[in-house]
């Protein structure tokens, strides 16, 4: 169904804001490796929330 995949999408968008703000704390306080860490955590999570997007988009509209 086109709402899970909706659903997956916005828990991968919130996950990937969690990870962006704990990379910016690391960072902030001189800890890179762990910024780092949460970077790329980050970027997973935003390409996962892009694939699930693009397949809730192209299930809603096969559902019109």
């Amino acid at each position: 169904m086109a709402r899970d995949e909706h659903n997956k999408a916005a828990e991968h968008h919130e996950n990937a804001a969690k990870s962006h703000r704990a990379a910016a704390e690391h960072h902030g306080k001189g800890d890179h490796g762990k910024g780092k860490e949460h970077s790329a955590n980050a970027q997973q999570h935003s390409q996962n929330a892009r694939k699930h997007s693009e397949q809730a988009h192209t299930k809603s509209q096969q559902q019109k």
